[in-house]
C-alpha cells in the first residue's frame, strides 16, 4: 500500500498526463474550487469534481497496484488519466490538507476498488496454475519466419540497386526528385516486410531540404543504409548478438531472452513521439542493484497514449529481461513487486567527455545507434550564440544540445533550476548532441521532468 504520508511531486503527476492537453486541464483542476468529498487512504485517491452538468464527476485512482496506477472517472473522457484524475492527483500532491486522509472510501469508490482487487487476485492466481505457452505450431511458425525472411532479402537487395542508382546519377537528383522517389520506395520496403528499413528510405526524403551540407549528410545516411542492408545480406557470417541487432533494425519481430533481473528500477525519463499511425512512449529505467539503464517502450494507436505510464523520479521494484541484440538497451517489464514509491538515490553522473566516449563505444556494437543514456553530473547549461551547450562545471569542456531539445520548454525549466550552478541531468546523447529529460539540482532535491 502507499504511505498518505509520502506524497508524490506535481511534476510526477504531471507526467502521467497522456498529451499536453490533458496537462494543460489537469493543472486547471489541481486547484480545490470545484472538489468536494475528497479523501485518500490505503493507497487510494477519491473526490468529487463540479462539471458542467448538475451531477459531479466521481473520480478514484489506485495508486498501490504494483502494476501502476489505476484511474475510474464517470466523465465521458477516453484518456487515461483523464484530467479530473490528474486534477485529483495534483490537489492531494500539494500535501495541504485540501484532501484529508480518510480510513474508508465512499461506496462508489469503495465498489470499484474491491472489485478491481479482487479480479486482479483471481488473475494472478490463474496465472500461477498456467504453464508458459509455447508457440502452437512450431513448424508452421518456422516456415513463416523463412518466408518473412525471403522477402526482407528481396527488399535489400532491390533497395540496393536503388542506391547505386542514386550515387552513380549523382545526388543533386535526390533533390530535384522530392519526396516521391523516397516515398515509393520506402512503400516497396514495406512491401518486403522490412518496417525498419522502409522507416530510413522515409528519413532521406528530409534530407536535402534540411540545409547547409545536405549532400555530406545524405551520403552519411546511404552508406548507414547500405551497410544495414549489407549486414542482412551476409547475416550468415555475423556474431549472434550483432545478427539480432541487424534483425532489430531492419524491425523483425524478437521475444526478449535475457534472465529477469529483479531491482529497483528509478523511472528516469518518460516521453512520446507519434506519427500518423502509432503513437510511441519511451520509458527509461536505472536499476540501484544492477547498474543498468533499460529501455521501455509502449505502443497506443494514433492520437491515443500508450496504457503503460510511469511517474518520472519514483522508483519501482520490478522485473525486467533484456531483448537480443549487441548494446541493445531494450527490455520488457516483468512482474512489478510494489507500486511506485519515493525512491532516494540517482545514478552515478560522468563528464561530458566521457558521454561522448561513451556514444563512440556503442556505435561499435550497433553502427546506426542514434543516440545513449547517460546521466551528466555537475553541468551547467549555456549559450553559445544562438544555440546552447552544457558546459562542464569542472573542465573546460562542453556538449552541444540537439535542436530537439532547443525548441523545447524544457530548455527553460532547465535554466531556471541551474541558475548558473551545476546540476545533474539525464538525457540521450548522440552525434545530433545531447538531448535533456530529467535534472536534478546539485545536492538534494526531487527530479525534474524535462520532456
Amino acid at each position: 500500500m502507499t504511505e498518505q504520508g509520502v506524497r508524490w511531486t506535481a511534476d510526477q503527476v504531471l507526467a502521467l498526463a497522456p498529451d499536453a492537453a490533458s496537462r494543460k486541464a489537469g493543472s486547471r483542476l489541481g486547484t480545490a474550487g470545484p472538489w468536494s468529498g475528497t479523501g485518500s487512504g490505503e493507497g487510494t485517491v477519491w473526490g468529487l469534481c463540479k462539471g458542467s452538468g448538475s451531477r459531479p464527476y466521481q473520480t478514484v485512482v489506485d495508486l498501490a497496484d504494483p502494476a501502476g496506477p489505476a484511474y475510474r472517472c464517470s466523465c465521458p473522457s477516453r484518456k487515461f488519466p483523464c484530467k479530473h484524475a490528474l486534477g485529483l492527483l495534483l490537489l492531494w500532491a500539494g500535501g495541504d490538507g485540501a484532501v484529508p486522509a480518510s480510513e474508508q472510501p465512499p461506496d462508489w469508490a469503495g465498489q470499484w476498488l474491491a472489485g478491481r482487487r479482487a479480479r486482479a487476485g483471481t488473475a494472478r492466481k490463474g496465472a500461477e496454475g498456467v504453464p508458459a505457452a509455447g508457440p502452437a505450431d512450431p513448424e508452421a511458425a518456422r516456415r513463416r519466419a523463412e518466408r518473412r525472411a525471403e522477402r526482407v532479402t528481396a527488399g535489400a537487395t532491390e533497395l540496393e540497386q536503388r542506391l547505386a542508382d542514386l550515387l552513380r546519377g549523382g545526388l543533386a537528383e535526390a533533390e530535384q526528385a522530392g519526396y516521391g522517389l523516397w516515398d515509393e520506395t520506402a512503400a516497396r520496403m514495406v512491401d518486403a516486410q522490412a518496417p525498419g528499413l522502409a522507416a530510413r528510405v522515409r528519413e532521406l526524403g528530409a534530407v536535402p531540404a534540411s540545409g547547409p551540407g545536405w549532400p555530406a549528410r545524405l551520403l552519411e545516411e546511404c552508406a548507414l543504409l547500405h551497410l544495414l542492408d549489407q549486414g542482412w545480406l551476409r547475416r550468415e557470417a555475423l556474431p549472434d548478438a550483432l545478427a539480432a541487432t541487424v534483425r532489430a533494425r531492419l524491425g523483425l519481430p524478437a521475444a526478449p531472452d535475457g534472465p529477469p533481473v529483479r531491482d529497483r528500477w528509478l523511472v528516469l525519463a518518460q516521453y512520446d513521439t507519434a506519427d500518423a499511425k502509432l503513437t510511441t512512449r519511451r520509458t527509461w529505467l536505472y536499476g540501484a542493484a544492477s547498474g543498468h539503464t533499460r529501455l521501455l517502450l509502449s505502443y497506443g494507436a494514433a492520437g491515443r497514449a500508450p496504457e503503460l505510464s510511469l511517474p518520472v523520479g519514483l522508483a519501482l521494484e520490478a522485473e525486467l529481461s533484456a531483448y537480443p541484440g549487441a548494446g541493445q538497451a531494450r527490455a520488457a517489464l516483468g512482474e512489478r513487486f510494489a507500486p511506485p514509491a519515493p525512491a532516494g538515490f540517482r545514478p552515478p553522473g560522468v563528464t561530458t567527455t566521457e558521454a561522448a566516449d561513451r556514444y563512440g563505444g556503442a556505435l561499435c556494437d550497433d553502427p546506426w545507434l542514434d543516440s545513449v543514456p547517460v546521466t551528466l553530473d555537475r553541468v551547467i547549461p549555456v549559450p553559445d550564440g544562438d544555440r546552447w551547450q552544457l558546459a562542464d562545471a569542472d573542465t573546460d569542456t562542453a556538449l552541444p544540445l540537439t535542436r530537439t531539445a532547443r525548441s523545447r520548454p524544457g530548455l527553460w525549466r532547465l535554466v531556471a533550476l541551474s541558475g548558473g550552478a551545476p546540476v545533474t541531468v539525464f538525457g540521450e546523447c548522440g552525434h545530433r548532441g545531447f538531448t535533456p529529460l530529467t535534472a536534478w539540482p546539485d545536492g538534494a532535491g526531487e527530479a525534474v521532468a524535462l520532456c
